[in-house]
C-alpha cells in the first residue's frame, strides 16, 4: 500500500472525501434498492390475480371449445377461427423509478361484437359465439400475465444490479479507503512524532551551546 499511495495530507484529505462520498453512495442505493422491492412485490400480488384470472379462463374457454366442436365440427370452428383474424395491439409506456426504466404495458379490451370478428350471424351458432367470446377473455387474461411479468423480470434484473453495487461499495470499495486513510494517518502520526523528537534534539543542544563556557 505504501507503494501506491503517497501519504501526505492532500491525500488524507482526498481520501476521507471519497468515503464520505462512498456512504452516500450505498445509502442512495439503498433506498433505491428498497423501493425497488416495494415495487416488486406489489407487481408481485397483481401477477397472481393476473394467474388466476389466466387459469380461469383457459378452462372456462376450453370447456366451452369442447362443447362447440362436439355439435357443430371442427370444420365449422376452423371457418369461424379463419374469418377472426387479426392483430392484438397493446400499448406502452416508460415509467422511471430512481433511474429505472420500468415498461408499463397497457393491455386493450379485445372482446368484440359479433359483427366486429367478421362472423356472418345467420350462420354461427350460438356456440361458437360464445366460444369465441371466451378466447378473447382468454387472450386478454395471456396479455395482462405477460404485462406483470414483463415488469417482474425488469425489476428484479435491476435489485440484483443495485445489489450488487450496494455490496462492491459495501465490502470492497469503503474497507479499501478506510484501510488507506489509516494508513496515511499512521504514517502522518509517525512523521509527526519523529518531528517533535528532532526538535527536541535540537533544542537540546541549542541549550547545551548557551550553557557551555565561552
Amino acid at each position: 500500500m505504501a507503494d501506491v499511495i503517497s501519504p501526505t495530507r492532500m491525500n488524507l484529505l482526498q481520501r476521507r472525501t471519497q468515503l464520505e462520498v462512498a456512504q452516500q453512495g450505498v445509502d442512495l442505493l439503498k433506498r433505491k434498492r428498497d423501493a425497488l422491492v416495494a415495487d416488486f412485490f406489489k407487481i408481485v400480488r397483481e401477477a397472481l390475480a393476473a394467474r388466476e384470472r389466466l387459469t380461469a379462463a383457459a378452462r372456462q374457454a376450453y370447456v366451452f371449445l369442447s362443447l362447440a366442436k362436439a355439435v357443430e365440427g371442427k370444420e365449422a370452428l376452423e371457418a369461424a377461427a379463419m374469418a377472426d383474424r387479426r392483430e392484438v395491439l397493446v400499448d406502452i409506456e416508460v415509467r422511471n423509478v430512481w433511474g429505472t426504466k420500468i415498461p408499463e404495458v397497457s393491455v386493450r379490451d379485445v372482446r368484440r361484437a359479433l359483427l366486429a370478428r367478421g362472423h356472418n350471424p345467420t350462420a354461427t351458432s350460438a356456440r361458437t359465439i360464445a366460444s369465441a367470446t371466451q378466447f378473447e377473455e382468454l387472450v386478454g387474461a395471456i396479455l395482462q400475465v405477460a404485462a406483470t411479468e414483463i415488469k417482474l423480470r425488469k425489476i428484479g434484473e435491476e435489485i440484483k444490479k443495485t445489489t450488487r453495487r450496494v455490496n462492491a461499495l459495501e465490502q470492497v470499495v469503503v474497507p479499501r479507503i478506510r484501510a488507506e486513510i489509516r494508513f496515511i494517518a499512521a504514517v502522518l502520526e509517525q512523521r509527526a512524532r519523529e518531528d517533535v523528537f528532532r526538535l527536541k534534539r535540537i533544542k537540546k543542544k541549542l541549550e547545551a551551546k548557551v550553557r557551555a563556557p565561552a
